[in-house]
């Protein structure tokens, strides 16, 4: 419902549990909706007469996340996960385009040199789930590519092997993403040197903390003490509980806090088998997963906002000018709206140096009736400081003029 969590409090025993949590709005106001307030009673699952008799809420987000259930029964789902490298999500959808398939929404996510993506799609005459015919032969052309281009371990599954993962469909999108990248391990990687998502130093025990995650126990108690410190940023406690949940750790109490910027956490866990983390290794492979799902949202580059009119091989044609101009697709929102294509790619340069963003002015004057929406990706790493001469410079008309006319008059401007 795009609400910010600033403090919170988790506590349960003897069956019982106590949550509360105190929330503002996207603009960091009191809720003051009476309509909100009873779609949240309902969410959660509160009876009361009043939430019985709520109507459902008509905002967009809860309009959004309705039609975004409403995929799984009209159209195909379709996840692919394996190493990324430049240029493969483009890959994927141009396979996708040549077995004539329509990308009705889809989400990828891009961290530590591995890709997670989940799509709806649907035939291309018929706008219908496909046969099992079809599936076969799409599911074999993707992992085809995969594998050509990334390695034996990619995996593609299609709505009919979807079916027999347990919770599979009623999962939510970026959940599932999480458990995704997960499954390829891209908590793994060749030196855990220095950290992303390393605080400030902030008092208190310097030597057990290990970036911005560390791990205490509690023996008298039987739990485990984790604790988060980074920048604050949207859906970061989502990120973590739902990390720990999968990874089959129950939390019995926890706070949540956020100042100054900075969010604070700490939570008391134990493995569902009732036991503490008993091994270094454990420990280990704790930290490293929580530090993989707050990065894995961190887009150091810019974000990329258009909107067309939906084709079959539009999200192919854009993506590959993309990434015929040195720009890699770290992360990617497309959904259909009314006959519109929306999409929201976070951008970062191949060759690791800053995309310039004084180049919004010149694609207004240059491309005339695009309006493109572009803004700078907050990072939880604080930007290293350079000489802003030696800063490369790029400019996103110059990537597009000789390319976008061909498909220029379906764009419309972005409210």
């Amino acid at each position: 419902m795009n609400l910010t969590i600033s403090k919170g409090y988790i506590s349960s025993d003897a069956g019982w549990f106590m949550d509360v949590f105190h929330v503002k709005d996207a603009h960091g106001n009191k809720l003051t909706d009476q309509r909100v307030i009873n779609y949240i009673q309902q969410a959660i699952g509160t009876p009361t007469r009043e939430a019985r008799k709520a109507k459902p809420c008509t905002s967009k987000q809860m309009l959004e996340s309705q039609q975004a259930e409403a995929h799984s029964d009209q159209h195909t789902a379709i996840e692919m996960t394996g190493t990324d490298h430049p240029g493969l999500f483009s890959e994927i959808s141009a396979a996708l385009a040549e077995m004539h398939c329509n990308i009705v929404e889809a989400h990828a996510w891009s961290h530590n040199a591995r890709l997670a993506c989940v799509a709806y799609i649907s035939d291309q005459s018929t706008d219908s789930p496909f046969d099992r015919h079809r599936l076969a032969a799409i599911e074999d052309h993707l992992t085809t590519v995969l594998r050509a281009t990334t390695s034996p371990a990619a995996q593609v599954k299609t709505a009919a092997g979807l079916r027999e993962a347990e919770g599979t469909m009623m999962t939510s999108m970026e959940r599932r993403l999480h458990q995704l990248m997960l499954s390829v391990r891209d908590f793994d990687r060749p030196s855990r040197a220095t950290s992303r998502v390393s605080p400030p130093r902030l008092g208190g025990d310097e030597g057990r903390k290990k970036g911005g995650v560390w791990i205490e126990s509690c023996s008298e108690r039987g739990y485990s003490i984790v604790s988060v410190q980074c920048r604050d940023r949207p859906r970061l406690m989502f990120d973590t509980v739902c990390t720990l949940t999968d990874m089959q750790y129950v939390i019995f109490h926890a706070s949540v806090d956020s100042r100054e910027g900075y969010a604070f956490q700490e939570y008391f866990i134990r493995h569902v088998d009732g036991c503490a983390l008993n091994t270094e290794g454990e420990e280990e492979r704790v930290i490293n997963c929580l530090e993989a799902a707050i990065e894995r949202r961190v887009c150091e580059g810019v974000r990329l906002e258009l909107r067309a009119k939906n084709r079959v091989g539009l999200l192919s044609d854009i993506t590959r000018v993309l990434r015929e101009n040195g720009l890699a697709v770290v992360r990617a929102d497309v959904a259909t709206q009314g006959g519109k294509s929306v999409n929201a790619f976070y951008l970062r340069d191949v060759s690791g140096k800053d995309v310039d963003m004084d180049f919004v002015e010149s694609v207004k004057r240059e491309m005339g009736p695009i309006d493109l929406a572009v803004k700078n990706e907050e990072s939880l790493m604080p930007m290293a400081s350079s000489d802003a001469n030696q800063r490369s410079r790029f400019s996103i008309s110059g990537m597009l003029k000789s390319q976008i006319e061909r498909f220029s008059h379906n764009f419309v401007a972005i409210k």
